[in-house]
């Protein structure tokens, strides 16, 4: 331990000691470092620029709303996506704050309130739910429990007049999707399905550069989400509470990429479930699911989900003028993007490595939510966005439980079934 009489010199003596200025005419030195405005809280904060013209500065300084102005979330469900991700998240939001907490273990409530600052009266089990609509700090539930348990806390949270943030997939049938967007509609309240991919930065960047042709027509597209799932006993392997094995777990990922990257539906789709033979994992639900989709314009995707091979998250677009590959491109942080296009004027090719900022992919949708309820507007993957998946992959399962080519009905209307494009409505 450092000894008192040895004690580090504080910032303000070496300010003093090494210029001679005050400390007041130290901030005046350094070009007002921090001046911020007196207002309500939303006025940026202006930072002078500390690297040369030739390097790339910092992002803006974040705008967060007061605590007291955000919007409070109720968490439903304290597993590994809400501990792990979705609750540290909130320290990087700039609108939203949990407010309460659901769990069927009280002990782990408890704990985890305790960490985030929610009051123990803001903790309820799964008995004490419907008593959410009397908590007036909660304005946004945001279900995170097994898919099978989705359209219930949905409606429920509905009823009781909340809007609903909704873990992929929406639920484990159509029909289900379908009482979730009545019961929100019927409220009056916003449903949005947590699309993560769709806010993440390298997406929406692959978003962009498709929809300004930068490759040319698009032709094809190569999708792998898969990991090997482990203990048999986990409730993803369990049929009523998955609704499925790989596909709609992972493999959504890549039928919702494909969707979004041309903005078109698919009209025709065939498919092929594998599983390892006596694997106790895949006992209840499939392995492995490849699938194919074709689309109105001729663009085909050719997908691949497992449960039983090495992490693979990875895709290519391609088209012809050039090719867009994101490896990985489906976890949490860490995007990688390479883009390949013909050298202007000569036969050479560039690939190009592009890097953007990383941001929190859960905080930028969770903060798109609450957007859209403070300014009541629609989600960019609203309830229809849900339910459209889960038709293709009720349509998958068909044509390989049939083994020939399934159709669906026709949508020519680009972006038909999301809402508005995404903007940082955060500022």
């Amino acid at each position: 331990m450092q000894k008192r009489g040895n004690r580090a010199p504080s910032r303000r003596a070496v300010l003093k000691s090494t210029t001679g200025l005050t400390l007041s005419g130290a901030v005046a030195f350094l070009g007002g470092a921090a001046r911020a405005v007196a207002g309500d809280g939303l006025t940026p904060v202006k930072l002078p620029p500390l690297l040369a013209s030739s390097e790339r500065e910092s992002d803006k300084v974040p705008t967060p709303l007061p605590p007291e102005q955000r919007v409070g979330f109720a968490i439903v469900g304290l597993g590994h996506l809400a501990l792990q991700q979705i609750l540290p998240a909130f320290s990087e939001s700039k609108l939203c704050r949990p407010v309460a907490l659901v769990s069927g273990d009280g002990a782990k409530a408890a704990n985890v309130a305790a960490q985030y600052g929610i009051a123990p009266k803001h903790v309820y089990d799964y008995q004490s739910y419907d008593r959410l609509a009397q908590d007036a700090a909660v304005s946004a539930v945001y279900v995170v429990l097994p898919n099978g348990l989705h359209a219930e806390y949905s409606i429920r949270a509905a009823r009781a007049g909340k809007h609903v943030l909704c873990e992929k997939p929406m639920a484990i049938s159509v029909n289900e999707c379908e009482r979730m967007i009545d019961a929100s509609r019927a409220a009056h309240k916003k449903l949005m399905v947590a699309y993560r991919m769709q806010y993440e930065p390298y997406n929406r960047e692959a978003i962009r550069m498709a929809r300004a042709g930068e490759l040319g027509k698009l032709k094809a597209f190569m999708a792998s989400n898969g990991q090997a799932q482990g203990d048999p006993r986990q409730w993803r392997l369990r049929k009523a509470l998955a609704g499925g094995g790989s596909l709609p777990d992972v493999g959504i990922y890549c039928l919702n990429a494909a969707r979004y990257l041309s903005g078109e539906e698919p009209t025709e789709v065939s498919a092929l479930v594998t599983s390892t033979p006596h694997d106790p994992r895949f006992v209840e639900v499939e392995e492995q699911v490849d699938f194919t989709l074709r689309f109105p314009s001729g663009f085909v995707a050719s997908c691949t989900s497992s449960y039983g091979y090495h992490d693979s998250k990875c895709y290519r677009l391609m088209g012809t003028q050039g090719w867009l590959e994101l490896d990985p491109a489906f976890p949490y942080a860490g995007q990688a993007m390479r883009i390949a296009r013909k050298h202007a004027g000569s036969s050479g090719e560039d690939v190009e490595t592009r890097k953007l900022e990383a941001k929190n992919q859960f905080a930028l949708e969770m903060d798109h939510f609450a957007a859209c309820i403070r300014d009541d507007k629609v989600p960019l993957t609203g309830g229809e966005e849900g339910l459209q998946d889960m038709r293709v992959i009720a349509a998958i399962y068909d044509s390989a439980r049939r083994g020939h080519v399934v159709k669906l009905p026709r949508i020519e209307k680009v972006d038909a079934l999301r809402g508005p494009a995404l903007v940082d409505a955060a500022g």
